[in-house]
């Protein structure tokens, strides 16, 4: 097989002197940051959708970027050809995990028995070239947005012929990443949500988001898939709202309908942004709701009202990010690059310049992360912020969970007016990020 990318070498660690644009600087895989090497803290993953399917187009112009790969674009060979070179570039990056929507493996064809042999055939292909390398699925999702049969949703749809031909579409896609080996499974309800409440009956769309989910948990363990399943929030766009607007949102419809033991939570910092959050905030309600899974690295611009899905350069965000994945003891999950190259930087190279990019961010941030928490001194203002809880015995009792509001009361009478609660010390907080962040190593 002719090599695709050529004269694109095996990208390798160089050190931060390095200025070769096609190595990391950062990212050394078997460097051990706390007990764990870099390899195992980053589980890069491979967007096929991005990496291997966009091509630069936009509502006001055509594609930019030629990713035909040799092939003609809406054929069979075509997708086998976009195996080849997902496989090729993740090999000359050290990438060992991918991930898929069911039509960016194969074009949708006219009937679901025909779409359906087209990825038992395409998964059969990527089975063979998942043989004699690292690489691995970490999970699968189906396309319930892209076509117009879904725009009034997918499980929220008003149609029942509709949700029947969503819920075949997770029944192969299920069957697909089951037999990719995948670790996860995401719901990312693009369409899941309204326009306007006029034509809306919420109560009825959010039950039936909720039975599609428990046939998927249902089919999933029945065909031997131990993984979790992902909820991935987005408050909006395409829709004007979304049922999973943020973690906290998600969270709480997975407990109404009975759904958190089998799923977790999808973080993508844009999204996180564009529901008014930081990237921070999403993972840290994820994970103390025991629900943080897996993250889609990418980041949004501020100076824009959408997802613009860039790869990730702020190191200030990536490592707050990884302050929390480390906090939370890890990922179930992986760091997916949600990502794609802007219009502009439309060659082969570029797309492994952004990886480049994307993955020395986040190993920066790990080694950042890891500094913050070793220096100790953000964790133990926090905690020294709350003591008069551990200092008390009401404290200790409203902790437990024993206290009585009369209790409360009684010592308020007893102390008279509070005290200041202390100073929160944030800027002192944020001069200690800067100093780890920049300050001689």
């Amino acid at each position: 097989m002719a090599e695709i990318f050529q004269n694109l070498p095996k990208v390798k660690y160089e050190g931060a002197d390095s200025k070769n644009p096609l190595a990391f600087k950062y990212y050394d895989p078997d460097r051990v940051i706390l007990g764990k090497t870099m390899r195992e803290h980053l589980p890069f993953a491979m967007a096929w959708w991005h990496n291997l399917c966009a091509s630069g187009s936009d509502m006001f112009g055509a594609g930019t970027s030629d990713k035909r790969f040799g092939a003609e674009p809406g054929t069979m060979e075509h997708a086998k050809a976009k195996v080849d070179a997902g496989f090729e570039f993740m090999q000359k990056l050290g990438i060992e995990y991918f991930c898929f929507h069911d039509i960016d493996l194969v074009p949708e064809a006219a009937t679901i028995q025909e779409t359906n042999a087209r990825l038992d055939e395409i998964t059969d292909y990527i089975l063979e070239k998942m043989k004699g390398t690292q690489i691995k699925c970490l999970w699968g999702t189906a396309n319930m947005f892209s076509n117009p049969r879904f725009m009034n949703g997918a499980g929220s749809s008003n149609s029942v012929d509709v949700f029947c031909h969503a819920a075949a579409q997770i029944k192969k896609a299920l069957d697909c990443t089951v037999k990719l080996g995948g670790r996860g499974y995401v719901f990312w309800g693009g369409r899941e949500g309204y326009e306007t409440l006029l034509n809306t009956d919420v109560k009825f769309e959010q039950e039936n988001i909720a039975q599609l989910m428990k046939m998927a948990v249902s089919y999933g363990r029945s065909i031997g898939f131990t993984g979790d399943f992902y909820i991935e929030p987005k408050p909006k766009e395409p829709m004007k709202h979304q049922y999973d607007f943020d973690a906290s949102t998600a969270i709480g419809f997975l407990r109404q309908y009975g759904l958190d033991k089998d799923f977790k939570m999808n973080i993508e910092a844009n999204h996180a942004t564009l529901a008014g959050h930081s990237f921070q905030h999403d993972l840290r309600i994820s994970a103390i709701n025991g629900m943080l899974g897996s993250v889609d690295a990418n980041q949004g611009d501020l100076l824009l009202g959408w997802d613009t899905d860039e790869f990730p350069f702020d190191v200030y965000e990536t490592t707050l990010c990884m302050y929390e994945i480390l906090k939370a003891g890890g990922l179930t999950g992986g760091l997916n690059f949600d990502a794609k190259n802007r219009r502009p930087s439309n060659t082969h190279e570029d797309m492994f310049q952004a990886f480049v990019l994307g993955m020395d961010s986040f190993a920066l941030g790990l080694i950042k992360a890891a500094a913050l928490i070793e220096d100790g001194r953000i964790d133990n203002f926090v905690k020294e912020r709350y003591a008069s809880y551990e200092g008390s015995d009401i404290g200790k009792k409203i902790r437990a969970g024993s206290a009585t509001l009369a209790e409360c009361a009684a010592i308020a009478a007893q102390n008279g007016a509070p005290a200041s609660p202390g100073s929160g010390k944030q800027e002192y907080l944020e001069a200690v990020m800067n100093q780890i962040l920049f300050g001689r190593a």
